[in-house]
């Protein structure tokens, strides 16, 4: 297999690529750059520093211990996590005590009592015990209301626990960050730093939802920058304090979709904290997001190093996540963009801790593959990958390595020697113990720690995503104290890793196309599009452009006879004047002659074996993955629905197919045995029931309209089908799609008019044996009135309706959500 390359000139970058090529490059990068003695060597230098740790594990640092007792892989763990996740943002006693009791209750505290070297953690569970057998007593005596004991633990207990639980969270809350605001932060790391050690202090935000939050995030950096410049002591940014600011905070659309507002709004006002920056000599990182918004941090970047008012300041600084596939070419772009600019830039190099979201976004999406690597092995050879480059590129970029792991912290120190400047970075909270040993010496290497500051509603979502990266059994963070694991097997060569298992991902996590195979309806996803890469949002923008210079198309029944009726001009909802097609509403004298030609071909559809028809649905899912521009074009100017909306349209239409073609197979193909009522055994069989009538929304104009009539044809039905009167161009254009894809003429036809005007005569045509209809209760209650006196002989009764109405959901929300989900 060639490899891929592992760089690249261009800004979008290709972030898809499948994993084993992209593993088969970095494995022919690591042979050419590392010897097999240097190798051997970070691996006992690895292993020497997991026993050295074990050896003073009593010396560990309170959130270590905390991780190692209480991780994601037991139900304590987990319980604490979503206390911590929500029970700071409670506002009423009530909800807390609730949430508290539910959660408390849920764990086993007994099993973890004196586990813990540390008296912290060991107080810490006998205090969850006596809280469980009080919250326990409290369930108990409420039953006994008006009793002396009900009153007592109400007064006592709830109130106790409440108050004893919330400050647990703050101490935990503080085990991460390092102040509520950027003055105590600045305080606290004066008590807590070592020498040779500075902070990067990160304002906490997790990206503005509005434009009055963005402005809050901006001033609390413009703040920040001017408390940490003041205690700056050294002429170089690189030797003293830094923040790290996060673009999603200062603008709320900050995404590719919106490229022209963020570089005119967001740009200049991360060129004006980095001038601030710059006027205090402290250094500025433009911190990692999700990976869609990476090109975007990339553009943005540059136009920070061509900005002449930055330049002699050596404080810029850009943050790389090494799970990303990208990330070596990356390195290589940041060294390039330096050197053309004259300018040397700190690069932090990190793992990532999007990754969850990542794989569930692609999957989402619909992804040819994920833009991250699926085993963890592989994301530590692209560190060991990246990290190279960098100390290759020192004249231009100075390394900062973030890693809580002893293989990388061994690597990191054997590569860079003693002449290479470079400097470790680590979390505020977590691997005190590994860096005590680390930071020995008058030759130890420069340290930074990375510390979180704002208030606890703004800790949250870090706080769970710290959990989820080291609290999880797998992590290394998690395992490092363990003492049943050899220090041996846990320290892991991820080249050896890699080779043994020839780059390929993770089984488990199986590509996005094929998320859906195994199942009882084993079919491909839904191929997707990503708009977050600006070559496929420009080509989806031109295909909207070249429709509107095609001639304006005009719909007619298909009956095929010449409409009586006048045309009816179809516009976009987004330009009211803009035409874009005219159609001939459908006259009684047509709808007679359509549902002729669905009796006519009635027999010889059902006759089919269901695999031919299910076949021929498939390939209508196949026929839009591959219009998918011309069908987007289509919804995006008929029915006004944004790009991003109209390509989950199309996937929609795309899975409903695939789904039903699955289904049909499954149900159809022979009889199922169902037990009877005294145990003896029936037998099912489904066939086709006649002709159904299928009326769909203006608001799914393609998903919905084609879900109701491909289950109706793959299970041997004939169909009539009206569209939405604002959209009949995209019921057209499916039509098309269904005569290429094998469906008879007459098997599937169309009529187009008003809902008043055309709804009762089609539900109650003596031909009808169906309806499927998605809308409002009203008008389903009018379709099933009447119905009812519809008595059908292809039915041998009443005519069937499949209804789906309302469209609104009731949404219940406590104290205890997320304010921006």
């Amino acid at each position: 297999m060639q490899a891929t390359s592992l760089s690249s000139p261009r800004f979008t970058l290709e972030k898809l690529t499948p994993e084993q090529e992209v593993v088969s490059a970095l494995v022919d990068y690591i042979r050419a750059t590392s010897s097999p003695h240097e190798r051997e060597s970070v691996f006992s230098d690895a292993v020497a520093l997991v026993k050295w740790c074990r050896a003073h594990s009593d010396e560990a640092g309170t959130l270590d211990a905390f991780l190692q007792e209480f991780g994601l892989s037991n139900k304590e763990g987990v319980a604490l996590m979503c206390l911590a996740e929500s029970l700071l943002r409670v506002g009423d006693d009530q909800t807390a005590d609730r949430l508290i009791a539910e959660k408390i209750q849920s764990g086993d505290w007994h099993t973890h009592k004196g586990k813990s070297l540390s008296p912290f953690v060991n107080a810490s569970v006998w205090g969850l015990m006596l809280t469980g057998q009080l919250v326990d007593v409290e369930r108990h005596v409420q039953k006994e209301t008006g009793s002396w004991i009900k009153k007592l633990s109400d007064r006592v207990g709830e109130s106790a626990v409440r108050h004893g639980i919330l400050q647990a969270m703050r101490i935990m809350g503080r085990q991460f960050v390092l102040g509520r605001d950027i003055s105590e932060a600045i305080s606290r790391a004066d008590e807590l730093r070592l020498a040779n050690q500075t902070y990067s202090f990160d304002m906490l935000g997790e990206g503005a939802r509005t434009a009055a939050s963005a402005e809050q995030y901006y001033a609390s950096y413009v703040s920040a920058i001017k408390a940490v410049g003041r205690f700056a002591r050294h002429s170089s940014a690189l030797d003293n304090d830094g923040i790290s600011v996060k673009l999603s905070a200062l603008f709320p659309r900050y995404e590719v979709s919106q490229r022209g507002r963020v570089l005119s709004e967001l740009q200049p006002k991360l060129l004006q904290l980095a001038q601030a920056a710059k006027a205090h000599d402290i250094g500025l990182s433009v911190d990692a997001e999700e990976s869609e918004r990476l090109d975007l941090s990339l553009e943005i970047f540059e136009s920070l190093l061509r900005d002449k008012s930055l330049a002699d300041w050596d404080g810029l600084g850009f943050v790389l996540q090494a799970y990303q596939k990208r990330a070596p070419a990356v390195a290589d772009l940041l060294a390039e963009m330096a050197a053309k600019h004259g300018r040397k830039i700190a690069v932090r190099l990190v793992k990532g801790a999007y990754w969850d979201r990542e794989i569930k976004h692609a999957q989402e999406q619909g992804h040819i593959d994920y833009p991250v690597y699926t085993r963890k092995p592989y994301t530590d050879l692209a560190y060991e990958v990246c990290a190279r480059k960098l100390f290759a590129t020192s004249d231009v970029i100075y390394p900062q390595f973030a890693t809580h792991n002893a293989y990388t912290l061994a690597l990191i120190t054997r590569i860079a020697g003693a002449e290479k400047p470079y400097e470790l970075q680590r979390l505020h909270g977590m691997g005190e113990l590994l860096y005590k040993h680390i930071q020995k010496g008058s030759d130890a290497p420069k340290v930074r720690v990375y510390a979180p500051v704002g208030a606890h509603k703004d800790l949250l979502p870090y706080l769970v995503r710290r959990l989820l990266e080291n609290g999880a059994n797998s992590s290394f963070v998690n395992r490092l104290l363990d003492q049943e694991t050899p220090a041996e097997k846990l320290v892991l060569d991820p080249l050896l890793y890699a080779e043994k298992h020839h780059g390929n991902p993770n089984s488990l996590i199986p590509t996005p196309r094929n998320l859906y195979a195994g199942e009882a309806s084993s079919r491909a996803n839904a191929i997707g599009v990503d708009l977050d890469d600006q070559p496929t949002l420009a080509g989806m923008v031109n295909s909207v452009k070249e429709l509107a210079k095609r001639a304006l198309p005009v719909i007619t029944s298909t009956a095929g006879l010449p409409s009586i009726n006048a045309l009816a001009e179809v516009v976009c909802p987004a330009e009211p004047n803009r035409v874009v097609g005219r159609v001939a509403q459908t006259s009684e004298r047509e709808l007679s002659e359509v549902f002729d030609q669905a009796l006519a071909a009635q027999q010889a559809w059902a006759g089919k074996p269901v695999d031919t028809r299910a076949v021929c649905i498939e390939r209508l899912a196949d026929l839009l993955e591959r219009d998918l521009n011309d069908m987007v074009a289509i919804i995006v100017t008929e029915a006004g629905r944004t790009y991003d909306d109209a390509v989950s349209e199309v996937r929609e239409a795309v899975d409903f197919c695939r789904y039903y073609a699955a289904s049909a197979r499954a149900l159809m193909s022979q009889p199922i045995a169902l037990p009877g009522p005294t145990g003896e055994a029936n037998t099912l069989s489904y066939a086709p029931k006649g002709t159904f009538v299928c009326i769909s929304p203006w608001n799914f104009p393609l998903a919905i309209f084609l879900g109701q009539i491909t289950a109706a044809l793959v299970t041997g039905n004939t169909v009539v089908a009206k569209p939405a009167e604002q959209t009949p161009i995209i019921a057209h254009k499916a039509l098309q799609l269904m005569g290429e894809a094998g469906i008879p003429k007459g098997a599937i036809n169309l009529v187009y008019g008003e809902g008043g005007r055309l709804g009762e005569a089609l539900v109650t045509h003596k031909a009808v044996s169906g309806v499927v209809f998605t809308g409002s209760t009203h008008t389903a209650q009018t379709i099933a009135n009447n119905l009812l006196g519809n008595i059908n002989a292809h039915t041998n009764g009443l005519v069937p309706l499949v209804a789906e109405t309302g469209g609104l959901n009731t949404m219940l929300v406590d104290a205890t959500a997320l304010p921006e989900q």
